[in-house]
């Protein structure tokens, strides 16, 4: 059975997430999970970083113009991504230590904003 073909939007999405993921490694950060989803959120990369887990949303825009990356990620989807972190935390009997962090990809040039979104 072949797999579902993605859009060149999509393939440019995936790109994006494996430049932050190989750039997170690079930094000491290992890979739990990639593309995490639940009703109501989905999480790109969910990394651990000593006993942190840190949650990544990966955002990639052409240039910086119009604010950006970073900037694009909107009250909506601030409360997809928590909503997926919660829904993942829920695997664990004891929580660990977490944070949000978002990767933006502006042109090219790769900023890790770390604690990007407050819980």
């Amino acid at each position: 059975m072949a797999g579902k073909r993605l859009s060149p939007k999509q393939l440019q999405g995936r790109a994006g997430e494996q430049a932050a993921l190989a750039y997170l490694q690079r930094h000491g950060l290992t890979l739990v999970e990639a593309n995490f989803s639940c009703a109501g959120g989905e999480i790109d990369l969910i990394m651990r970083e000593g006993a942190t887990l840190v949650f990544v949303e990966v955002r990639e825009r052409a240039s910086a113009s119009h604010g950006g990356a970073a900037a694009s990620i909107g009250p909506h989807k601030t409360r997809r991504i928590i909503h997926a972190a919660q829904t993942f935390l829920q695997r664990y009997d004891e929580l660990p230590a977490c944070r949000i962090d978002v990767v933006a990809i502006d042109g090219g040039r790769l900023d890790w904003l770390q604690d990007a979104i407050e819980v």
